[in-house]
């Protein structure tokens, strides 16, 4: 099973985050730089050679890759209301301070003429949530782009304004936290982190979605169920190879069989191949996916979805399919893409919490390889033992039908013996045995009319003898 931080870096692949291009530049005058008291951090000025604000926050987003050693996942750009002000979201993983998942907002505003300023408050993915407004409030208390007056800050929910209106819901087992906005819920079956999170006008959130599925056409799958074995409830059940863009809708229905669901309506929109994350199996295979479906019979949403597979492997062929979903009624689809860029980045997993589910799910899937192995070895013991007592029938029977036969043919073999010796009476032969035949491969037996056997035993009866009826030689007396 997968490392649960996995899922983590997952989540910058989302969907609705798509890049920016770069734009190369001279070295950069130091911006100024602020560590916010309530934690995160902000930073702020002029933009060596950015004539454009697109120029100014791709050259900031520039630094942070340089200075996190990945590109960051940026989110749709939009402008900050009541000025002429841009600003984007985006996460990234901050590798030399130890892979930290960070969250930030990148805003760019006129200053001059052909002059851009720049600002960027970042912190802890998991607390961006929580401290961006803060963080924004400072920033423009400070930050005067161009001399002119205090800007207003911008929602961190972008155009909607939502993140300022989130609030924390956590799964029943605690394992996963999200910010929602106002009336949303969570759905009871979260846990194990996976959240899925629902809105009241029939939005649904969910992330961090996995099932166990296995190569249902390997022969060690037919051999195991063949014997009696089942899959593990909730397995999927389907011979994935590989080539996700082209499996993707078979895997969601046969996701949904694994759940004791129908097939669902579908219509794929557009499929894009992903690049796996960082630290995936070798041959994962990671799609975004935008379409229509109609999860449950009541017609088609608005569909976005993000799915890794990884390749069947170990004997039993077995291998993982990971989700990330939303989907919206159409008449909101448009409005509510705000929404999920506003709650992504608040999603945040209990490691301590996990570590514990993880270990119990390592005490159960030994216990399961367990059981399996013993059901299996069971099933080799019972063909075993049915060979066994059929073999042990068909040498009784063997030994019965060779007793009956045996008696048989020696009651023919006298017979015959009999027959033979009447006849040579009937005839007037004799069968004699010449004993200097014996040792040379040849055979000493041979059938005389009776007066030369008696001249042969007579003249020299050391060599010649004669032959009575039981010392016959079967293919050569009779």
């Amino acid at each position: 099973m997968h490392n649960y931080k996995h899922f983590s870096v997952l989540l910058v692949l989302w969907l609705f985050f798509v890049a920016i291009g770069s734009h190369t530049a001279g070295a950069q005058t130091p911006l100024k730089t602020i560590n916010n008291p309530q934690g995160g951090k902000i930073v702020y000025g002029l933009v060596d050679g950015a004539t454009t604000q697109p120029a100014a926050m791709a050259q900031v987003l520039r630094i942070v890759h340089n200075n996190c050693g990945e590109r960051p996942q940026v989110g749709r750009v939009f402008k900050v209301r009541g000025t002429d002000s841009v600003a984007v979201f985006f996460t990234v993983v901050n590798h030399p301070q130890g892979n930290k998942q960070v969250a930030g907002m990148v805003i760019a505003a006129p200053s001059g003429p052909n002059q851009i300023e720049a600002a960027m408050v970042s912190d802890d993915a998991a607390r961006f949530g929580s401290t961006v407004n803060p963080m924004l409030n400072r920033l423009f208390s400070e930050w005067h782009p161009g001399g002119g007056g205090q800007a207003s800050a911008p929602a961190a929910g972008g155009r909607s304004g939502l993140a300022g209106k989130l609030h924390t819901v956590s799964a029943p087992d605690n394992s996963v936290s999200i910010g929602v906005p106002e009336g949303w819920t969570v759905d009871p079956s979260s846990g194990h982190g996976t959240i899925v999170a629902k809105g009241p006008q029939g939005e649904v959130v969910a992330l961090g979605m996995m099932r166990n599925a296995v190569d249902s056409s390997s022969q060690w799958q037919q051999n195991f169920w063949r014997m009696g074995g089942k899959p593990i409830p909730g397995t999927i059940l389907y011979p994935y190879h590989g080539n996700l863009t082209r499996e993707f809708p078979n895997l969601v229905q046969a996701w949904r069989r694994a759940g004791g669901l129908g097939p669902a309506k579908l219509q794929v929109e557009k499929i894009d191949q992903v690049p796996p994350p960082q630290g995936a199996p070798q041959g994962e295979e990671c799609v975004n996916v935008k379409g229509q479906l109609d999860p449950d019979g009541n017609g088609m949403r608005s569909w976005t979805e993000m799915m890794c597979a990884t390749l069947p492997a170990n004997e039993w062929r077995g291998y993982m399919v990971i989700r990330h979903q939303s989907l919206f009624p159409n008449s909101l689809a448009d409005r509510q893409k705000p929404t999920v860029q506003a709650m992504v980045p608040t999603l945040n997993v209990n490691a301590d919490v996990m570590n514990q589910q993880n270990a119990e799910l390592l005490r159960r899937k030994q216990a399961d390889d367990a059981a399996i192995r013993a059901q299996t070895q069971q099933a080799i013991n019972n063909i075993h033992a049915i060979g066994a007592q059929a073999t042990a029938r068909y040498n009784a029977t063997q030994a019965a039908n060779d007793a009956q036969h045996a008696g048989y043919w020696a009651q023919q073999d006298t017979n015959a013996r009999n027959s033979q010796a009447f006849s040579n009476y009937q005839l007037d032969q004799t069968v004699i045995q010449d004993n200097n035949m014996y040792g040379n491969g040849t055979i000493g037996h041979g059938t005389a009319w009776n007066s030369t056997a008696d001249a042969l035993v007579k003249a020299n009866p050391d060599r010649y003898e004669i032959v009575n009826t039981p010392n016959f030689w079967r293919g050569v007396d009779y």
